[in-house]
C-alpha cells in the first residue's frame, strides 16, 4: 500500500509542477505581452453547447406505479438490504484493520477513523430508515403513497441555468486591464508550486 501511496503522490507532484510552469509562463505573458495573451484567449475560447447532447436525459421517469404495484417484494428487498448492511457494519467491519490498510502515519490514523465513523454513522442511519420505510411499504403502501404526494414538490431552476449558461467578459477584460499586478501575483504563486514540488520530488 505504502508503494501506491508513494506513487499517487509522486503524479500528483508531477501534475502541479506542470501546471505551477504553465502558470508562470502565462503570468510572464500577461506582464510583457498583454496583447499576445488576449489573443491566445480569444483563440482558446470555446462555447459548447451540451444541450442536445444531454437532452435524452432530461425525461421524467415513472417508477412510483411499479413500486407500489410490488410493494411486498420491494419492502421486503429493502428490509433484507437495510439488515445485511446494519449487520456488516455493527459486527463485520474491523475499523481500526480498515484503517491500518490506507493510512501509515498516527495523524493520519486519527484522522481516517473520524472519517471513517462518521460515514458508518451515516450508513448506519441511512439503514435504519432503510429498514423503517421497508416495513411502512409492505404494511401500509396507501398511506405512504399519500405521504410521498404531499412530500413531492417541484423547483424550478431554469432561470439559474440560464444565468450561468450566459457568457461572460468581465474576468477576462479586469485581467487584462491589471495585468502587471495579476501577472506578477501569478508568477509569485507559480514559482512557490514549482518550489514545493521540486523539493518534494528531491526529498
Amino acid at each position: 500500500m505504502g508503494i501506491i501511496q508513494e506513487i499517487v503522490f509522486q503524479v500528483i507532484e508531477i501534475l502541479t509542477l506542470i501546471f505551477g510552469v504553465l502558470g508562470i509562463t502565462f503570468s510572464t505573458m500577461l506582464m510583457f505581452s498583454p496583447r499576445l495573451t488576449k489573443n491566445l484567449s480569444n483563440i482558446l475560447n470555446r462555447n459548447v453547447n451540451v444541450d442536445e447532447k444531454i437532452r435524452f436525459l432530461d425525461k421524467d421517469i415513472e417508477i412510483s406505479e411499479y413500486l407500489y404495484s410490488h410493494h411486498l417484494v420491494v419492502g421486503l428487498l429493502l428490509i433484507f438490504g437495510s439488515a445485511f448492511a446494519l449487520f456488516f457494519f455493527y459486527f463485520s467491519l474491523d475499523i481500526a484493520q480498515f484503517i491500518n490498510v490506507f493510512f501509515d502515519s498516527p495523524t493520519q490514523v486519527f484522522f481516517g477513523e473520524i472519517l471513517l465513523k462518521s460515514i458508518l454513522w451515516v450508513g448506519k442511519i441511512t439503514c435504519l430508515t432503510g429498514l423503517f420505510f421497508g416495513g411502512f411499504l409492505m404494511s401500509a403502501p396507501r398511506k405512504m403513497k399519500k405521504w410521498e404526494k404531499k412530500l413531492n414538490s417541484w423547483f424550478e431552476t431554469g432561470a439559474v441555468i440560464e444565468k450561468l449558461e450566459r457568457s461572460s467578459d468581465n474576468v477576462d477584460s479586469f485581467f487584462f486591464r491589471h495585468p502587471l499586478p495579476l501577472g506578477l501575483m501569478g508568477a509569485g504563486v507559480s514559482f512557490l508550486i514549482i518550489s514545493l514540488s521540486i523539493i518534494n520530488l528531491l526529498n
